[in-house]
């Protein structure tokens, strides 16, 4: 059996093993996740919340904005707080404070240190005691809890009105005014609020921990860090170790194995002319390009509001485009522009590699486009109407704001989108069919990259898996199959093979070698891809598996980086391959970069996120969007961009490239990314964990911390880095622009030879 077949085997049997373990994982996550109660009553029998009220609160916290308002359980925005554990450590202390004034104290406060000790034994075995009837249906809870769960609703019947006493606290949490307008929907949200805190800890039945496992950590009410995060957190740097070690061997076996391939003379693509389909991809890139500016733009608004709370600059923002809208936005076009870029290079590579053009396909991609801006435009506008309460409970969950993080499009448009994803799938697979067929030297990249795009089509259906009902730890297992699965799993395996197969057709490398590499690359990155989806649910309602799987399989994702360093060498120095490789220079500068931000954002700042005890007390804090902006900007916005020039080279091979430009956007974007980071994300996330860590993770996500002057600062300090990044963006999108606006240089160059035969 040769090589590639072991490795095709391989790869077959580990996606097979690990998505049959991930859906095992999906069927406990539902079976054990926390109840939700048809009613919560009170000792004397007093009805406090029904089921129907708790799941009208997480349809209208959905219809606000859901996880751009804050989080629930460590996931969402980070201005406003963590609703489980703001309620959580709320109730707390107004049990504490009622217990004081029954003593006759003015005060918990001015208890001696032994009786406030007494009171918080007392009130934790409250807050952890699980009274969840299964046979009734119902919670119970003590006239003292239910006392002080009163209070916490009043708190929160005020914060989300336009009450006067709390508008300093909605100016501090970038709210707007009346952000829940009726009355009885802020009563429904604080059943739902209340559901999460309930659940993160009361203590789930015959274990000594929460359904969340402990989290938040929170001394007040007995959260602490379980011993099952400490041991799975070793075991995963064990993992991690043995996981490097064994590559590196590999790697010194197989390094030496192969000749280098002779690089040719000449641009082998220097004779290409593209089709009529692969021009009209150049409209998806302008698109790419509109949607990263206003993704900016949004950032930036994103970012002041967490400086003015309401306002930008004395103009009363909030009141047209709330801190909730402009976060989905920005999150949202990140995900967007970056996939809108590799789809395009999927529809521009597609005949290219089949050799011809099929009929109909330039009308396909056209149509396919249209399409993008129609979900664009239509699911913001939806969003828009669901924020502003425009829209109604009725029709939100699938025309207005779903409410989770990255996968906020109303349902029909998600749905919308699916079909096009198919549409996309259709076009590309018949495009590349040809390819597929005459099995020669690269069948195995082009089987690679046609079984990454089949994936790519159907696992964006994951988001169509939960309802408007479905339980939200449920919710949460099937959204990270899109988040984690979708765009960081299977988009990177497709641009993987991509990239392979143009060195391949430039020939930088030999087409054996170069499918034994990407072969070998996607076990390696799927050995660890597939489970360490699981390392996002360590806290939302899951099961102790989860926590073992996530960080063992999770620490494997973080292997391949470890000869990052040798991987951007490479690509470095394919660019000094030929002289005629001076055409390709900065596409492969930002393969280089990608390489780099795999190692800084994905490699250095994902795993010090990763582990489960890290997590613990860093999930939602700052140290989470640092993995994350350099993550995916590093790495897929910088692979978008350079799959883009890729493209944009074949599409123009007329056009002068303004290499001063490019210059400048590359070490702009890089250098901008790099600043806010550096002077803002890691330091305000540092400042965040030293504050969980001292007094508990409610302090950290709170005002008390949040609304100090050296928070404001490190937020001002983001304005030298999203100053560079934005010309970055400019630079590059000029660029595209010139490509078309700017009269060519060389005229003769558009008259090549016809090298893909249109219309077959």
């Amino acid at each position: 059996m040769s090589t590639t077949r072991k490795l095709w085997l391989g790869l077959a049997v580990l996606l097979l093993a690990s998505f049959s373990v991930l859906l095992w994982v999906g069927k406990e996550v539902h079976q054990q996740a926390p109840p939700l109660p048809d009613a919560v009553v009170a000792t004397g029998g007093a009805t406090l919340y029904t089921r129907a009220d708790i799941e009208r609160g997480r349809e209208v916290w959905q219809s606000i904005g859901g996880q751009q308002l804050g989080s629930i359980w460590g996931h969402g925005a980070l201005v406003a707080p963590d609703w489980s554990a703001d309620w959580l450590h709320r109730e707390a202390s107004a049990m504490l404070e009622l217990l004081a004034r029954d003593e006759g104290a003015p005060s918990f406060a001015a208890l001696d240190v032994e009786r406030q000790a007494a009171l918080k034994a007392r009130v934790q075995a409250e807050e952890r005691r699980n009274t969840w009837n299964a046979t009734t249906g119902s919670i119970t809870v003590s006239p003292l809890r239910a006392q002080a769960m009163e209070v916490v609703a009043r708190h929160y019947d005020s914060l989300f009105s336009n009450d006067p006493a709390t508008h300093a606290l909605r100016v501090t949490y970038a709210m707007r005014e009346n952000t829940i307008a009726e009355m009885e929907h802020r009563r429904a949200v604080t059943a739902f609020f209340w559901w999460t805190s309930w659940a993160a800890a009361a203590e789930r039945p015959g274990h000594s921990v929460s359904y969340t496992q402990n989290w938040p950590y929170d001394p007040l009410v007995g959260n602490r860090p379980s011993g099952t995060a400490f041991l799975w957190s070793v075991f995963s740097v064990l993992f991690l170790i043995l996981g490097i070690g064994l590559l590196g061997w590999y790697h010194a076996v197989q390094s030496h194995k192969e000749a280098p391939a002779v690089v040719p003379a000449r641009d082998p693509l220097a004779d290409f002319k593209p089709t009529p389909s692969m021009k009209a991809t150049a409209k998806y890139f302008w698109t790419v390009m509109g949607l990263f500016l206003v993704q900016i733009l949004l950032g930036a608004t994103t970012a002041h509001f967490q400086v003015e709370g309401q306002q930008a600059y004395g103009f009363a923002l909030a009141n047209v485009l709330p801190y909730s809208i402009t976060r989905t936005w920005h999150t949202e076009l990140a995900v967007l522009w970056i996939a809108t870029a590799w789809l395009a290079t999927g529809l521009y590579m597609a005949p290219l590699i089949g050799g011809r053009e099929p009929k109909f396909q330039r009308l396909g991609v056209n149509f396919l486009w249209v399409c993008l801006l129609v979900i664009v435009v239509g699911s913001f506008a939806g969003q828009w109407f669901a924020v502003m309460d425009k829209m109604g409970l009725k029709y939100n969950f699938w025309f207005g704001h779903q409410g989770w993080e990255y996968t906020d499009l109303g349902r029909f448009w998600q749905i919308f989108l699916f079909i096009g994803l198919m549409l996309w799938l259709f076009l590309v697979g018949r495009a590349l069919m040809p390819a597929i067929r005459r099995r020669d030297e690269t069948s195995h990249i082009v089987g690679l990259l046609f079984l990454s795009t089949i994936a790519i089509g159907l696992l964006y259906g994951a988001g169509l898996m939960w309802g408007e009902h479905t339980h939200i730890a449920m919710v949460e297992y099937w959204r990270w199959w899109v988040v984690h699965l979708w765009v960081e799993g299977f988009f990177e395996v497709f641009a993987t093979a991509v990239i392979a197969y143009l060195f391949v057709k430039l020939g930088l490398l030999r087409a054996a070698s170069a499918s034994t590499s990407v072969l070998f690359a996607t076990i390696v990155f799927m050995a660890g891809g597939v489970l360490g989806t699981l390392h996002h649910l360590y806290f939302t309602g899951t099961t102790t598996a989860v926590i073992a799987l996530g960080a063992s399989f999770s620490a494997l994702e973080v292997v391949p980086l470890a000869l990052i360093g040798l991987e951007a060498y490479d690509n470095w120095r394919k660019q000094h391959a030929a002289p005629w490789m001076a055409r390709y220079r900065w596409p492969i500068m930002f393969f280089v970069a990608v390489s780099f931000w795999n190692l800084v954002g994905a490699g250095l700042f994902g795993f010090l996120v990763n582990t489960p005890i890290a997590l613990y007390y860093m999930q939602g804090l700052n140290l989470t969007p640092l993995h994350g902006h350099t993550a995916l900007m590093g790495v897929y916005g910088m692979l978008g961009m350079g799959l883009m020039l890729f493209c944009l080279r074949g599409i123009k091979p007329a056009a002068e490239w303004r290499e001063g430009w490019l210059k400048g956007a590359f070490w702009t974007l890089n250098l901008g990314l790099s600043l806010m980071a550096l002077l803002t994300l890691l330091p305000l996330g540092v400042l965040q964990l030293s504050a969980a860590l001292d007094h508990g993770y409610w302090f950290a996500r709170s005002e008390h911390l949040m609304d100090r002057p050296l928070v404001h600062l490190l937020v001002w300090m983001r304005v030298p880095g999203d100053t560079l990044f934005s010309v970055g963006a400019l630079l590059m999108s000029a660029f595209v622009a010139s490509l078309w606006l700017v009269r060519q240089r060389h005229p003769q160059a558009a008259a090549l030879p016809q090298a893909v035969r249109e219309g077959a």
